[in-house]
């Protein structure tokens, strides 16, 4: 009689399924399994299997794929039903690219299912490098994406993983870049549990993510890829996490190299395995086979480990009758096709934040105009297009070509660099400033100017990524590099109606410009489709939608040292003075009032949900998107100034009403306190309802005071 392979037996479940498996392999076999270059096992038909991949913002790193806006710029968006689609598309990319890679025996980097996004790290700094691959600098709105972005990559069969997701960089991890592997970042259980920490339970706990990633540094003085703290203590006790958890990449050789934590690789392979730590991207995990010699760790952990890495590959469907898996069916003309194409159009469009429309500026007309200047050094760079962990696009359309496209032969657009990107002189040999008399000719024999400047990813990045010119990826200070600044003046000294692009993805310090340039778009980092999704936005067919997912200060001056986690003065929720624009910011071409606000409640009570409904009306003569945001503040000393606790997005035609209801649980109410708990104090709470913050500038900015009203609750509680 045949041998009985439980582990091929699909009426089993696929836990018992991979302990089967793994009781088969060697001692040797299993530790090979625990790098992210798993080998074949042939004798049990184990195929090779890479699990390095990429999706934060479409499939990266493996050829053509749809290149959405950068994260940061799909925050923007507020809108979680977009990002479920999107993380829909990208995974079903991923399963066309991985079926055809399969077909052809390619089990290369960047070829699998795992892929490790999204990035939940809070953006707590402007400085930070990294800070674009995240949702922003809010752990509500980061929480609501980062789940709906795991369930698009997931997918929603009853067996099966469409692909699987990874909630990284676990925790407290937000630069500075050059100082990761080496970084201890400090902050307390209160800032932990109330900034660092809710998105990524959000993922475990609402979204089954398969799988986090641990950070580089060292949090609290213990390294993430090995703490016993936030790997066994929070993670798995407190929060039931049942996937695997994977390194950052080449991060535990840190431990004994730049933490100083071990001593030899061997220390260093048993802190991070017996801590948790499954799976190694990098290859330091074959020492694992001394650490059981040497009785550092047991062969059983590492069981343990190999079991639940199985159990997700088994999800994936690897291990079973291909004819079953739903997503082996996805065909390669999935990949880059027109209905992806014209939905990353969609999704950049609805990325896009007007900052500033002084007496209507925009939309422009074109019918009025026989010519446009397209000026700065943003107007035709296609790497400020994609940001970084970045697929290749089959087409690229910057700003120029997007404008170009868009207006057709009646009307003529000039065009000038106007100075590079962050150097003195845009040709080797040439005087400082040599494209300035160029870009004043084009402001004189043009209508109006469409100035487009800012960042791009050689400026802004994770460390050691190719052409990070300043402070390895992070900002020095948020002023717009090189000659920048002094170009625009030029630009608006010409007299010409100015209009400001700004690609970049983070916040610009730029108060000059909001004091004199009449109309000013924040575009992000806005995706392949780029140029076209802004010029239909210049040109009026499409109405701006997106808010701000982090702060645009004033100044660098007035933000606390770059290593200090502590969250005091830092984002909307704790700082101190007004900001430029602020978080949950941004205009619109229509005109939308709310009405009826009604909160169903004047108590706060353990376990019942408070219902907040308003009725919001299109009164302009634009179709149009707007966001109800719904703020709580807890009225007790060192509370947050406010926190976003409700959202919204709503499409709407001229004249066209909605009521929309968002249910606000007692959880909203909580703060956090120095042990993690999360009391619901005795006192009064203010609740807000608006389509911005109720802070004074966004009512400045708007014109709109947020409605608001006072609840109570009788008696402190933990919840």
């Amino acid at each position: 009689m045949q041998d009985y392979k439980a582990y091929l037996d699909e009426t089993l479940s696929f836990e018992e399924r991979a302990k089967d498996l793994v009781s088969r392999m060697t001692l040797e076999e299993k530790v090979f399994q625990t790098l992210y270059t798993a080998p074949a096992i042939e004798h049990l038909g184990v195929k090779a299997y890479n699990w390095w991949n990429e999706a934060l913002h479409g499939v990266a790193r493996a050829g053509v794929a749809t290149v959405f806006p950068q994260a940061i710029g799909l925050a923007a968006t507020f809108d979680e039903d977009l990002i479920e689609e999107v993380a829909d598309v990208i995974s079903t990319e991923g399963r066309a690219k991985f079926n055809a890679q399969q077909k052809y025996g390619d089990y290369d980097i960047y070829k699998g299912l795992t892929f490790w996004s999204p990035n939940v790290n809070i953006f707590r700094d402007p400085r930070w490098g990294r800070g674009h691959e995240t949702y922003g600098e809010d752990p509500y709105l980061s929480s609501r994406l980062g789940v709906r972005f795991v369930n698009g990559i997931q997918g929603h069969d009853d067996k099966y993983m469409k692909a699987a997701a990874c909630a990284k960089h676990f925790a407290v991890h937000s630069g500075p870049e050059d100082q990761g592997h080496s970084f201890n970042a400090e902050c307390s259980t209160q800032d932990l549990y109330e900034t660092y920490l809710p998105a990524f339970k959000a993922c475990v706990q609402e979204a089954d993510v398969e799988s986090v990633m641990g950070a580089y540094n060292r949090t609290n003085g213990e390294p993430c890829c090995g703490s016993k703290t936030l790997l066994k203590d929070i993670l798995r006790d407190e929060w039931g996490f049942k996937g695997h958890v994977v390194s950052d990449c080449w991060a535990i050789k840190d431990f004994h190299e730049f933490h100083k934590v071990t001593s030899t690789p061997v220390e260093s392979v048993a802190m991070a395995m017996n801590n948790g730590c499954d799976l190694n991207c990098g290859n330091l995990f074959g020492n694992l086979l001394m650490a059981v010699r040497d009785g550092l760790t047991e062969e059983k952990t590492i069981d343990e480990a190999v079991t639940r890495l199985v159990t997700t590959r088994m999800k994936l469907g690897l291990f079973d009758d291909q004819a079953k898996v739903p997503f082996n069916k996805i065909g390669y003309d999935q990949v880059d096709s027109k209905e992806h194409l014209e939905f990353n159009i969609d999704v950049s469009k609805k990325s896009i934040v007007l900052l500033k429309n002084e007496d209507k500026l925009l939309p422009l007309d074109k019918s009025k105009l026989k010519t446009v200047g397209v000026i700065g050094p943003n107007a035709d760079n296609r790497k400020a297009l994609v940001g970084n962990y970045e697929g290749t696009a089959s087409e690229y359309v910057t700003i120029l070509e997007g404008i170009k496209e868009y207006l057709g032969d009646d009307t003529r657009v000039y065009y000038s660099e106007g100075c590079h990107l962050f150097k003195k002189s845009s040709q080797g040999l040439a005087m400082e400033n040599d494209r300035v008399a160029e870009a004043k000719m084009v402001c004189e024999m043009s209508d109006v100017v469409i100035a487009c400047f800012g960042l791009d990813p050689g400026l802004e990045g994770e460390e050691g990524d190719q052409g990070n010119e300043f402070a390895s990826g992070d900002k020095p200070n948020l002023n717009l590099p090189g000659l920048q600044e002094d170009v625009l003046k030029e630009l608006y000294n010409s007299g010409k109606p100015v209009i400001l692009v700004l690609l970049s993805g983070s916040a610009l310090s730029i108060p000059w410009a909001d004091e004199n340039i009449p109309a000013i778009i924040q575009g992000w980092y806005p995706g392949a489709q780029g140029g076209r999704a802004i010029a239909q936005i210049l040109f009026g067919e499409y109405s701006p939608e997106g808010k701000l997912p982090v702060t645009f200060y004033r100044t660098t001056e007035e933000l606390p040292e770059f290593t200090d986690y502590n969250m005091k003065n830092r984002t909307y929720r704790y700082m101190e003075n007004e900001a430029l624009y602020p978080f949950g910011y941004g205009l619109s071409y229509t005109d939308f009032e709310l009405s009826n606000e009604l909160i169903d409640a004047d108590e706060v009570v353990q376990g019942k949900d408070v219902s907040v409904s308003v009725n919001i009306k299109n009164t302009g003569s634009m179709a149009g998107a707007e966001t109800v945001q719904v703020y709580v503040k807890v009225k007790q000393d060192g509370a947050p100034n406010w926190q976003l606790k409700g959202l919204k997005k709503v499409f709407l035609n001229p004249g066209e009403s909605k009521t929309i209801s968002i249910p606000l649980h007692d959880r909203a109410f909580g703060l956090y306190n120095n042990e993690g708990e999360l009391v619901l104090h005795e006192g009064e709470f203010e609740v807000f309802i608006g389509t911005s913050q109720p802070d004074a500038r966004s009512i400045q900015l708007t014109g709109k005071k947020p409605y608001s009203k006072t609840l109570r609750s009788n008696q402190t509680l933990i919840l």
